[in-house]
């Protein structure tokens, strides 16, 4: 029996300078279909358009061609702001996606709050710190030991570790993960990658991840996309990537 369709892109195409002479095409007629419980890592050199394919899924940048279907439901042009309620995303920098003031517990009871409407009433955010160290436990660098620390004084494993808490906390129909363990030291990363794993399996999220490490597209995920010029140039299943020798992958 066939997964759901959870996300689809339907011949999406983004210009820049579109209509001028210096007209460029950044991404190329993308058709994909991720399906429910999909972890798909995302290969391709500086350029290729993996950025921009981020992008037009978060919302943040408006596709010229096409469509962006979620769950069956032309998004296409939804704002980015009401994207978040079924879309979250982890950025390559540690400091993005996080209030630097407030407290390890103060980000993680706003993250519960994603998508909800605001209005004035008491946080309760004792009721919630067994719950949150609970959760922080889960992740590397002692992170449960900072709840009552600002965000701004963590280390950037522990900072990256609470975005990627944050954007999974409330589990999101799409989770974006954009070389989220790029800035951090190899150890870290490496902690961080685990984590992600054992959270996308247990929690049975949907996700597509960013990497310029060749060793984890292979190893993490059960699908492995190489993109080239605006373009998806390899769609690898779990089996065929596993047996594929990564210096074959025509990535440059």
């Amino acid at each position: 029996m066939e997964r759901p369709v959870i996300l689809e892109l339907k011949n999406v195409s983004v210009y820049v300078n579109r209509h001028t002479t210096e007209e460029i095409q950044i991404l190329k007629n993308i058709n994909l279909k991720v399906y429910k419980n999909d972890f798909i890592t995302l290969l391709g050199s500086n350029g290729a358009g993996k950025s921009t394919l981020f992008n037009v899924i978060a919302g943040n940048q408006p596709i010229d061609e096409g469509q962006i279907l979620v769950n069956g439901h032309d998004v296409s042009n939804m704002s980015e702001e009401k994207r978040t309620k079924f879309i979250s995303r982890v950025f390559q920098d540690p400091k993005l996606g996080t209030a630097p003031r407030m407290t390890v517990a103060e980000n993680l009871l706003l993250a519960t709050k994603r998508g909800s409407r605001r209005n004035l009433k008491l946080r309760r955010l004792k009721q919630h710190l067994a719950e949150f160290k609970q959760i922080t436990a889960t992740m590397p660098n002692r992170l449960s030991e900072r709840l009552k620390t600002p965000t701004d004084n963590l280390s950037g494993g522990q900072r990256q570790a609470l975005s990627f808490l944050m954007a999974t906390i409330k589990k999101p129909a799409i989770l974006l993960l954009d070389e989220h363990t790029a800035a951090l030291d190899p150890k870290t990363s490496a902690e961080l990658m685990e984590a992600t794993q054992t959270r996308v399996t247990e929690d049975e999220l949907t996700a597509l991840m960013i990497t310029h490490q060749l060793s984890d597209a292979v190893t993490y995920g059960n699908r492995l996309l190489v993109m080239k010029d605006g373009r998806i140039t390899q769609d690898l299943d779990a089996v065929t990537k596993a047996n594929t020798n990564i210096d074959e992958l025509m990535i440059y």
